[in-house]
């Protein structure tokens, strides 16, 4: 076996975290690795693409990412929604849409940068001072279903995933276009 100290494919404890909360983490960070590996270097046109003029722009959905995030820290860390002021700072990155892209534009990569560094910085800041059990703890969620903080937390960045799939997919159609 070939030893390297790359570790982006190794899901392991993570310092200064309890072991299953630092798995999570680990798993997170190679999902914002491989977002942030799948917008690199795009412009701000770029960045605001949108298939056929539809749809979500790439910087929209990079927007979204660092949103949902933010929403889910209200939620879980602080346990309860979030205010109707913290909602309206958040609610065109949560819904996107035409609204979002009217808002959500000419900005260069970098600022899309911060926006998912300082989200997730507090998100660290707030893992460290929770145990394992407490991704155990379930609370209500939508009108009729429940669900744990490790399922929230999973839901993170499963929604990033699926984001950074349709990023790839708008930039394979922006470069189609830009040949063609």
């Amino acid at each position: 076996m070939k030893s390297t100290e790359d570790k982006r494919f190794i899901i392991e404890k993570k310092s200064g975290y309890n072991s299953i909360i630092g798995r999570l983490l680990s798993m997170m960070d190679y999902t914002r690795m491989t977002t942030l590996e799948a917008v690199n270097n795009l412009t701000a046109k770029e960045l605001d693409y949108r298939i056929d003029v539809k749809g979500n722009s790439i910087g929209c959905l990079l927007y979204h990412m660092a949103c949902v995030e933010e929403v889910y820290q209200i939620i879980t860390f602080e346990e309860r929604d979030p205010t109707d002021k913290e909602l309206q700072k958040l609610e065109v990155g949560l819904n996107l849409g035409e609204k979002a892209h009217q808002i959500i534009h000419n900005k260069e990569i970098e600022f899309y940068r911060e926006q998912l560094n300082r989200v997730r910085e507090h998100t660290l800041e707030r893992f460290r001072e929770k145990e394992d059990s407490w991704l155990d703890e379930v609370s209500p969620f939508g009108p009729n279903n429940v669900a744990n903080n490790y399922f929230r937390w999973f839901h993170v960045f499963e929604d990033e995933l699926n984001h950074r799939g349709q990023i790839r997919l708008i930039r394979q159609h922006m470069k189609r276009k830009q040949e063609g």
